[in-house]
């Protein structure tokens, strides 16, 4: 991994934003800017330094993990975090937003009265929007273990046979290749309950003419695969083959436009003109993808209220759908890296239409 790199990225944003230090401590934020795995902990970067702090429980393991200046053991994480900014006299310091309410009042109160303290969020999404090879690399691994554990678990996927054991077989398959964990609680929806976007497997038992959509990923080095199939279970209507046309073209359409420089918002609009013109635009009300890293949701946001453009290193998913009350549902998702004369798709499952009771 290339830390430097990522260092300079934030002494850029220091300049940028004229800040005397910035503060993180989210997880992900941690590992991708010093290495760290552990639950807790706290990086400050100035101009000058880059100061890792942890409690006792993590010490060792920061020493042999976390790129930085120092690492330093804290058993009062606030008060820790103060003493160290007051060694730069600082007057303006950059946390992130998602920061609990309560511990950024709590540091507020510690500091000094003239200290400003500013919020960042869309600032910081620029920091792993490029992914770096190992990071491609890892994310690969991740989607190529999505390949090989549906690839074992899909024939039992039939009549008879509840949501919840695919999604507990899926997760198993996965972790016998090495995931760390699964990246979210599966989704496994059949039937009518195809048509919650969100239909996190039950105890429903998969019938004849279901269609049956799962959506499913695994953690690897940090990394996160998701990728979404939808399949039939012998022979299903008319309108949902309908359907499943409909979203496997507006999914095509899309995955073919990504090259760098292409808005984000024309992605979406590609699919959803699609869907709409089909006349179910109004059974589509979710965005059509969004970034993929070391969180399973990260920056970008393809959707129309985006506002970037693809750029080479970019890695988000593609993933219409259309969701019918009471009849079912269909959602189909890629994960789609930009290039630097096109793209990449790096899931790996076919997602045409599939009947698993045909021979």
């Amino acid at each position: 991994m290339d830390y430097p790199c990522r260092r300079q990225k934030i002494s850029n944003l220091l300049v940028e934003l004229e800040l005397s230090a910035i503060l993180f401590s989210k997880p992900e934020q941690l590992r991708y800017l010093c290495g760290f795995t552990g639950s807790d902990g706290a990086l400050i970067v100035s101009s000058t330094e880059m100061i890792f702090l942890t409690d006792s429980r993590y010490t060792m393991q920061a020493r042999e993990q976390v790129v930085a200046d120092r690492v330093e053991e804290y058993k009062v994480k606030g008060d820790s975090i103060i003493t160290q900014l007051k060694t730069y006299a600082p007057t303006k310091i950059g946390f992130e937003a998602e920061l609990a309410f309560g511990t950024a009042q709590d540091l507020q109160q510690r500091g000094d009265e003239s200290w400003q303290w500013v919020a960042l969020g869309k600032q910081l999404d620029s920091l792993r929007l490029s992914k770096e090879p190992d990071e491609v690399s890892a994310v690969s691994v991740a989607t190529q273990a999505n390949f090989e554990a549906f690839t074992e678990i899909r024939n039992m996927i039939q009549p008879g046979v509840s949501e919840r054991a695919v999604a507990l077989a899926l997760e198993f398959a996965l972790k016998q290749r090495g995931a760390e964990e699964k990246a979210f609680d599966f989704i496994v929806a059949s039937g009518y309950r195809g048509a919650m976007p969100h239909g996190v497997a039950s105890e429903r038992i998969i019938e004849q003419g279901d269609l049956v959509t799962i959506d499913f990923g695994c953690r690897f080095r940090g990394y996160h695969s998701d990728e979404t199939v939808t399949l039939a279970v012998g022979a299903v209507s008319d309108e949902l083959r309908n359907i499943f046309d409909i979203v496997l073209e507006a999914h095509d359409r899309a995955l073919a436009a990504v090259v760098p420089g292409i808005a984000l918002i024309e992605l979406d609009r590609i699919a959803r003109e699609h869907i709409d013109l089909a006349g179910y635009g109004q059974y589509f009300g979710h965005g059509l993808g969004h970034g993929v890293g070391l969180e399973v949701h990260e920056a970008p946001v393809v959707s129309p209220r985006s506002r970037l453009t693809a750029e080479e290193g970019m890695i988000f998913t593609i993933e219409p759908g259309i969701y019918l009350p009471d009849v079912g549902g269909v959602r189909i998702e890629d994960m789609v890296l930009v290039t630097s004369d096109g793209s990449k798709i790096l899931t790996k499952i076919p997602k045409t239409f599939c009947n698993v009771l045909v021979n």
